[in-house]
């Protein structure tokens, strides 16, 4: 549901942000905002350049021009990797799972700077590697637990459904201690019943753990009763702003993205 919270200071700041493929302009001089501790949510029609957005602030995509600003620092010019160290985690439209290895197994690979990756802290330290793999195991399964899945743990990931593979996705976003989630269509695909539980849970770890999400989404249900501020696209560009009141009722959002 809504949070109420009053201008909260803002997390995320992108501006101007334009890219281009073969003379096409898929986003252009676009600018969005995530306040911290929101769920906002990104929506538009489709080709309205929303996924190539989401590349663009994780920088999947280097942007032709513009400027992406995350907790007071820019990060335009990073390495996906290096804003993901940054703390921010990005999901995709299709959950990206290693089908052959079990679930828990996809968890603890999540984990960052993990001391069982230095050759020499694992000759010269087991003990500490190993009191390290106890907790991420620990963290893991409480994890897991949290999305739904603990049951689940030692099985492949691969035999788990589409909209369990998108828990799995989001709990391994858990894994690495975001700032920021950027969920890329986590109802598309999924069971109507499952949407319901991916909802509530979105929820929880927004309320009661502070973490901030930007999210897109082409179920409106969804966007209208998850989010706090809601950015549209059409064409690359910015076309509204506002509370998904506002939104429900912008002509100019009618009329581009419902057909009205």
């Amino acid at each position: 549901m809504v949070n109420n919270q009053s201008s909260p200071l803002p997390l995320l700041v992108a501006t101007g942000l334009s890219k281009s493929f073969g003379g096409v302009k898929a986003v252009n001089e676009a600018k969005i905002e995530v306040a911290k501790g929101s769920i906002t949510g990104l929506i538009g029609p489709n080709g309205a350049g929303k996924t190539t957005l989401f590349n663009l602030l994780s920088n999947f995509i280097r942007p032709d021009k513009g400027r992406v600003i995350f907790d007071g620092e820019p990060i335009h010019n990073l390495q996906p990797y290096q804003i993901a160290q940054q703390g921010v985690i990005r999901t995709f439209q299709v959950a990206r799972t290693l089908s052959r290895l079990s679930v828990l197994e996809n968890m603890l690979l999540a984990a960052q700077k993990q001391t069982g990756e230095n050759f020499w802290q694992v000759q010269l330290q087991p003990h500490l590697v190993a009191k390290e793999e106890k907790q991420l195991q620990e963290r893991a399964m409480f994890l897991l637990e949290s999305v739904g899945l603990a049951k689940k743990a030692h099985d492949y990931a691969g035999c788990l459904s589409g909209g369990q593979r998108k828990l799995l996705e989001m709990g391994r976003a858990l894994m690495t201690n975001p700032k920021l989630i950027l969920l890329d269509e986590p109802a598309a695909g999924v069971n109507p019943k499952l949407i319901d539980d991916i909802c509530d849970r979105i929820i929880t770890w927004n309320r009661q753990d502070g973490m901030t999400f930007l999210i897109i989404e082409h179920n409106m249900d969804v966007i209208m009763s998850l989010c706090d501020r809601v950015w549209v696209l059409a064409e690359g560009q910015n076309l509204a702003d506002g509370t998904p009141a506002e939104i429900q009722s912008n002509p100019k959002v009618l009329e581009a993205y419902l057909g009205k």
